[in-house]
């Protein structure tokens, strides 16, 4: 019998328009120490490798360059919004085992609407492989020798197919993909921090220090009108300060496939190097809210928050500070950063510097944090796809025996043709701009729809407290100002 919401067991809570779940106790989490935690949490790392290469290497820059650092109140009260976001995204997953998706897709009329709503709304967001254009922008710079400009688009975007193709590589090795990008992740983050600061300690004046931090502490600050506000570049800055629209839901696949609470009850998509056939249960599992169940389900939200709210939180702001500081520091004030060598112009000014050294240097670093961005988005977008179909349709989870892998992958496929095609019909800064302007709209209507998920479909044990709902508001309204400003100021 399954849990309602008065937590008594005479009734069952109405699941919507999918099956009913399961119903298990949930699984015992390993004690909250260090060592555990630094084993556990990964999909934060994750979410900030996605996020480096959207607002924090590209937009912060471009955004404090030509107006102020001011502006970076912007990232601190968006990073702050979305790190609440993602945990009440993550509660439905805790409990249920199932992505956020697959709530959404509950409420009514149910999955024929909301399945394609989604992934529309995720093709105009990240469809566009303008990351791996970017990519290759720094890639040409290194073997060209200069920046590239209008008459070198062809050989950019043939560079862009290459560097997209790569993606799609990278994840079909490892058992877990998850797993797989958790490491690579990892890995770019340490690197690029690290070369950050060295730039930073060296270039950068202790009063620019002061004064970049304190821009995160500058609320309300908006450039004035006389210096011609692109509100579509500001709105695509407040959404690409962190996760960016549907990669903030997509978060919730990965911490399922991670283990998660309810999440270690029902499988996980598996690489398909790993040879394995992966079991993967299409309706999630609950447990009863007895005292037992609500001390494990309180540990595990331990974990999540180190997870989202430490990790994701810190991770995006650091990631803002040192481009931004490091930009502020060797670029002059209304410098436009934008156009077709967006994310290579650091390496033009610090190559003044520091001569070809830094030069190779600091493109190796843009084409890495691009590249590791675009990594996240084929297999978060591609893992979102696959885990709508796969709850919404019979049909889709007889085929082929009911072997997960084997949609991700045809899915992972039809992605990497697209975004082949995709390349050649946009310039792409302006493909990254629109698609963040689309994250806007993403945030505004999912946190509406998550209120309604988390209140119908959660036991009142583990609903979100008051305050957590009038932040997921407050997400909503921050993002439908920028989002309406940005539409009645479009050119």
């Amino acid at each position: 019998m399954q849990v309602n919401g008065n937590s008594t067991d005479d009734k069952i809570i109405d699941a919507g328009a999918l099956p009913q779940w399961g119903r298990q106790d949930m699984p015992k989490p390993p004690p909250f120490r260090l060592r555990n935690i630094i084993m556990i949490v990964g999909p934060g790392a994750i979410a900030v490798s996605l996020c480096l290469g959207s607002g924090e290497w590209l937009l912060g820059p471009g955004v404090t360059i030509k107006y102020s650092v001011n502006l970076l109140w912007i990232t601190l009260v968006a990073v702050i919004l979305q790190s609440i976001l993602n945990m009440e995204f993550a509660r439905y997953t805790l409990y249920t085992g199932e992505p956020i998706f697959t709530g959404l897709m509950r409420t009514k009329p149910g999955p024929k609407l909301w399945g394609p709503f989604y992934v529309i709304l995720g093709i105009l967001n990240v469809g566009w492989p303008g990351w791996a254009a970017l990519s290759a922008s720094a890639l040409f710079a290194a073997l060209w020798g200069h920046l590239p400009e209008s008459a070198d688009i062809n050989t950019v975007r043939y560079l862009g197919m290459a560097t997209f193709l790569l993606t799609i590589l990278i994840v079909t090795f490892g058992g877990r993909i998850e797993r797989t990008l958790e490491i690579l992740s990892t890995c770019i983050i340490l690197f690029v921090v690290g070369y950050l600061l060295v730039i930073c300690f060296w270039l950068a004046p202790a009063g620019l220090w002061g004064k970049t931090f304190a821009g995160f502490f500058h609320f309300g600050y908006l450039p004035k009108g006389g210096q011609g506000v692109d509100w579509k570049i500001l709105a695509a800055f407040a959404a690409f300060s962190g996760g960016g629209g549907l990669g903030n839901l997509w978060i919730t696949n990965w911490i399922r496939d991670k283990g998660f609470g309810m999440g270690k009850t029902v499988g996980f998509i598996p690489a398909v190097a790993s040879g394995k056939k992966a079991t993967l249960s299409h309706v999630g599992n609950v447990f009863p809210p007895t005292e037992q169940n609500i001390a494990r389900w309180k540990v595990w939200w331990k974990y999540l928050f180190v997870d989202q709210g430490i990790i994701f939180v810190i991770g995006c702001l650091a990631g803002m500070f040192l481009p931004v500081l490091a930009a502020n520091a060797i670029i002059p004030h209304g410098t436009d950063l934008t156009g077709l060598a967006a994310g290579s112009y650091q390496a033009k000014y610090l190559a003044e510097l520091g001569g070809n050294v830094l030069w190779f240097l600091t493109l190796f670093v843009g084409f890495w944090i691009l590249f590791g961005t675009q990594i996240s988005i084929v297999d978060g977008f591609t893992r979102t796809v696959t885990d709508i179909l796969w709850s919404a349709s019979s049909r889709v989870r007889r085929w082929r025996g009911g072997d997960v892998k084997f949609l991700y992958y045809v899915l992972l496929l039809a992605f990497a043709i697209w975004g082949s095609v995709a390349i050649w019909l946009a310039r792409p800064f302006f493909l990254i701009i629109l698609g963040a302007n689309i994250g806007a709209l993403i945030f505004a209507i999912s946190g509406i729809h998550l209120l309604v998920v988390n209140r119908r479909f959660l036991p009142k044990e583990i609903r979100p407290p008051l305050w957590r709902q009038i932040a997921v508001i407050a997400c909503v309204a921050f993002y439908s100002f920028f989002l309406v400003m940005a539409l009645t100021h479009w050119n």
